[in-house]
């Protein structure tokens, strides 16, 4: 299934210190670990001017795929896309 973009929502999320990639998300009590980060978009030379510079992360989780967005002046975490079915390879024959 594809990624579907859903009203940007403040979410927890717990980053390594050094290289500021994310580790661990909370989802409401509900504390994933990050297995993977899949893209990251680094929006801070070209961005809306409303929102501001920010950097996009395309995640999985144990449970799910997510897009997060870190926005660099409000300094804030938002889950902008999310993908729960379970990824389906194509055999090739």
């Amino acid at each position: 299934m594809a990624m579907v973009r859903i009203t940007p929502t403040a979410i927890a999320v717990s980053c390594d210190p050094f290289t500021g990639r994310p580790q661990r998300v909370r989802v409401g009590a509900d504390i994933q670990p990050i297995v993977r980060i899949e893209r990251v978009r680094d929006e801070s030379a070209a961005y809306p001017v409303a929102v501001g510079p920010r950097t996009l992360f395309d995640i999985r989780t144990p449970a799910a795929r997510l897009r997060l967005a870190f926005e660099h002046r409000s300094r804030r975490w938002l889950v902008e896309g999310l993908d729960t079915e379970p990824e389906t390879l194509a055999a090739v024959a």
